[in-house]
């Protein structure tokens, strides 16, 4: 926080303080005391310099109503400071003793040093408002029990195990939150509070609650989530107050049937339990949710969704944003990560405890295997340490928006496994009509993604021989003779219809006409001993009493070739009424078709790709508050107008592009000409070059930061960013000769769209290089990597009129935000810019900055600028470490002969 220091006395306090420390005190950044404001809890040494300030006991420290102080601190030195508060602070209102500032190597956050409090502080007769969050409490401080006035106690993330009788004494209290502790019973005096209105136990091992809390009458909301309660007191019918209830995850059976007749209850969730029945009113109520419930199932035996299926003894771990890790021990458990995705561990998956980490990595061509018609459902699930072999399968669930196209096509969780990707038995649990559960069982930890795919159907080949049918398309058979194999093999078919009026307008024939394209394939070696059967039907509309067999043409394609081959003449072809046979000996691709043309060859390649092209329209638009600022988009063309609708109140642009047909995974580029440039510490910026790829059903948007080196007082700058396949050449077209250049799927050109940077007001110019001229700094550490002021700079440009929101997560005060609204009125530019190096200059030399910049976006809903950061982080740390191994400063193995740590360079001489 900057300093807003108020008073000479108190500045003479601080200035004292500052002098009795270590030199490298110098450099830290002073307390904020805002009128009767005290923050203390984002600087290390707090409670040394709140001790400094009350030794010298200024006016303005017994006006202090507000103290936030982090409990990361010696524990002796945190109980001498708590104990001079009575006497040096006798009227705060509010106390915050919260841990959770720090984090360990993982992530997560470490809880703070308090483990009880001074028997003085019961002494603040004013104090309403007590936060203790995030330390190592495992009884309640008595002296807690004692403040008499307080309103609000937040006990969430500690070891508590029970709460004393004597907190139902607290007459003024209104507000409790004891979630993430140990509880496993209530005190019946709980519900002696009378006033009490928000009640939060949720994250807790509580099987029972007293039947006494049906007397809370004042209760509003209450929250009872994620414990292991299997019945409930039939006393809550009498919350008469009370207008929310979550009781989601939990074991619970059955609910009371008074909870129907509460006047005033609004939401009532019991997700993700074990219902089998409901009272007919709450059944039909629209205020229930009811997901994850076997309801209307006879036996109670057999559950329904992956959480009804824990046992009583089983823990629940329900993980936030900030948190990329957590154990399993023998007992198993159940986990859902923030992303959204679901884990479950059964009793016994592993026989000693162990840390799983996961990472959720968006899609990279590397990192994605489609096949010719498969499409990405969503993004790369990373579990680690991979190759961990549990002794029991792990339940793994996929959340995925299913695709519009489902006829003949399936959902399936595709994994890599020693060097090769397959895909999983997968089943699909419905939540929502948009919203499904890909689920399956995981043989080991790695990368985990869904696809969709032609339905595939497999067998395992006997040497007695089999018969191989397709699901999907009746009369698609396979036949296996006795003696094709020596050894059972594997293998397995997909089937691919094409529209007869797509490939009649392909080929400009009215007579055209094909059968399904099939694919097989096959584990083991490459041939049969003896040949296969392989039934196709006939083209539609073709039947074997009418047709011309010189029309008809068996076509074969085996990968990577790029044409396919006419072996009518290479087989023999039975015909049927229906449909044709023919023998192989070895598998891959099979096509008949009927047509005059000829080069058959060339023109089935032409309707493949058709078969895997998708028509999508390119949009670039820029932001009407922030021009600089430029949205990229490739979207399916049927979305084009209602996302141009969506975003029409803060982007302004050109129309979209053309049509552009694209391959799903396919990898393209954009690029600024004319003047116009992209910020090139972008991770996914090569040599000016915005690398997209295509994915079909997931969000394929950039949002970039473009400058120009042009004199912008004089004129507006006119430009373009075109979009193009391949290797960029050494010019850019004019926008008339791209068009006529782009032809064809392969053509190197897909669109040009015009982009237009306005006049730069002399008035603004100040202003804008006030902002640049910031000294630069590294926020960060070599380790978890630096963002340096270019990466800033390409944060503050995305950030846009959310800016004040991520600065109040940040820490900024609102104070200091209409501060630089006023000092930077009508430049919206110069307020961002203003407040994140302003910020990012108190946080040098801090641990943690980084993180903090990461969760200020994320909880401002800006997670795309938070994935950019991240990655920035990932590139300086990968290029730190090759720096590192480059200049041979990389510690060696001690178990090595020979080995020494690295010794510092020395620094270079002028």
């Amino acid at each position: 926080m900057a300093v807003a220091v108020e008073g000479p006395e108190l500045e003479a306090a601080a200035a004292a303080g500052d002098a009795s420390e270590d030199a490298d005190a110098g450099s830290r950044a002073q307390p904020f005391l805002g009128g009767n404001r005290l923050s203390l809890d984002l600087y290390p040494g707090g409670c040394q310099r709140l001790l400094h300030l009350c030794v010298q006991q200024p006016l303005q420290l017994l006006q202090v109503e507000f103290l936030r102080l982090s409990t990361h601190e010696d524990p002796q030195l945190l109980e001498a400071t708590l104990a001079q508060l009575p006497q040096s602070l006798s009227c705060l209102r509010s106390l915050v003793l919260k841990g959770g500032q720090r984090r360990d190597t993982l992530g997560a956050c470490l809880r703070g040093a308090l483990t009880t409090l001074p028997a003085g502080l019961s002494g603040l007769a004013h104090l309403a408002h007590l936060d203790l969050s995030f330390n190592s409490l495992v009884t309640l401080p008595a002296c807690v029990l004692q403040m008499r006035g307080l309103g609000a106690l937040l006990l969430s993330h500690n070891c508590l195990s029970e709460l004393p009788e004597a907190l139902g004494a607290l007459p003024a209290l209104t507000f409790l939150a004891v979630t993430h502790n140990r509880l496993q019973t209530l005190p019946p005096a709980l519900g002696a509070l009378s006033t009490l209105q928000r009640l939060d136990l949720s994250q807790n091992l509580l099987d029972t609650l007293p039947p006494e809390i049906g007397g809370l009458g004042s209760l509003l909301e209450l929250n009872l989530a994620s414990n292991r309660l299997q019945s409930l007191p039939a006393s809550l019918a009498g919350l008469r107050s009370l207008r929310l209830l979550v009781l989601h995850s939990n074991l619970l059976a059955s609910v009371p049937a008074g909870l129907a007749h509460l006047p005033l209850l609004t939401r009532l969730d019991l997700r993700d339990n074990q219902l089998r029945d409901l009272p007919p009113e709450l059944l039909d109520a629209p205020f229930v949710r009811l997901q994850g419930n076997p309801l209307g199932e006879a036996s109670p035996d057999v559950p329904s969704s992956p959480v009804a299926a824990l046992i009583p003894e089983m823990p629940r771990l329900f993980l936030t944003s900030d948190l990329d890790s957590f154990p399993v021990t023998p007992r198993g458990c159940s986990v859902t990560l923030a992303c959204g995705v679901r884990l479950q561990f059964p009793a016994g998956a592993t026989a000693t405890p162990i840390t799983i980490r996961y990472r959720l990595l968006l899609p990279e061509p590397g990192l994605v295997p489609l096949g010719p018609h498969d499409a990405l459902l969503s993004h790369v699930l990373e579990l680690q340490p991979h190759g961990v072999a549990f002794q029991q399968d792990v339940g793994l669930w996929l959340l995925f928006t299913p695709p519009r196209a489902r006829r003949c096509r399936e959902v399936v969780v595709r994994t890599r496994n020693d060097n090769s990707w397959g895909d999983l038995e997968t089943h699909l649990e419905e939540e929502a009509p948009q919203r499904l559960w890909a689920h399956c069982q995981a043989p080991h930890f790695s990368w985990f993604l869904v696809v969709s795919r032609p339905v595939s159907n497999a067998c395992l080949v006997p040497p007695e021989g089999t018969l191989l049918c397709s699901s999907g398309h009746p009369g698609v058979k396979v036949i296996f003779p006795p003696g094709a194999t020596e050894e059972p093999r594997r293998v397995s078919m997909q089937v691919v219809r094409m529209a007869g009026r797509e490939l009649q307008a392909l080929l400009g024939e009215p007579e055209a006409a094909v059968s399904p394209l099939l694919c097989l394939s096959q584990s083991g070696p490459p041939s049969f001993l003896r040949p296969v059967t392989v039934q196709l039907p006939l083209p539609s509309g073709i039947t074997g009493l009418s047709l011309d067999r010189s029309r008809l043409h068996l076509l074969y394609w085996a990968p990577p070739a790029v044409t396919w081959d006419d072996i009518t003449a290479q087989v023999v072809l039975e015909l049927t009424h229906l449909y044709a046979r023919f023998q192989v000996t070895h598998f891959s691709w099979y096509w008949l078709w009927y047509t005059t043309k000829n080069c058959v060859g060339g023109l089935a390649r032409k309707a493949w790709e058709r078969l895997r092209l998708h028509r999508v329209n390119l949009i670039a638009l820029q932001r009407r508050r922030d021009p600089e600022q430029v949205l990229l988009q490739c979207l399916p063309r049927n979305k084009v107008d209602a996302t141009l609708r969506r975003l029409l109140e803060r982007y302004r642009g050109p129309e979209p592009s053309d049509t552009v047909e694209m391959f799903e995974g396919e990898e393209f580029f954009a690029a600024f000409e004319r003047g116009i440039d992209v910020d090139a510490d972008r991770p996914d910026c090569v040599e000016g070059r915005i690398c997209f790829v295509f994915y079909s059903h997931l969000k394929n948007v950039k949002e970039v930061y473009v400058t120009t080196t042009l004199d912008r007082e004089a004129q507006a700058v006119r430009g373009q960013v075109s979009f193009y396949r391949g290797t960029v050449p050494v010019q850019v077209p004019e926008e008339a000769e791209a068009a006529r250049q782009r032809k064809g799927a392969d053509a190197l050109w897909m669109a040009t769209l015009p982009i237009k940077l306005p006049r730069l007001r002399s008035s603004e110019e100040p202003r804008r290089r006030a902002g640049l001229s910031l000294a630069p700094l590294n926020l960060g550490d070599a380790e978890t990597g630096f963002l340096t002021q270019s990466n800033l700079l390409s944060v503050a440009g995305r950030l846009g009129p959310d800016w004040p929101t991520v600065a109040l997560h940040l820490g900024v005060s609102y104070r200091e935000l209409q501060r630089i609204r006023h000092e930077f009125r009508d430049d919206l530019d110069g307020q961002i810019r203003h407040m994140l190096f302003s910020w990012a200059e108190r946080q040098a030399g801090q641990p943690g900055a980084v993180g903090l910049l990461v969760q200020a976006l994320e909880q401002s809903d800006r997670q795309d600028v938070a994935e950019e950061v991240r990655a920035v982080l990932e590139l300086g740390c990968r290029k730190y470490q090759d720096g590192i191994r480059r200049t041979g400063l990389a510690p060696k193995d001690p178990a090595l002969p020979g080995s020494s740590a690295p010794q510092p360079p020395e620094p270079a001489q002028a």
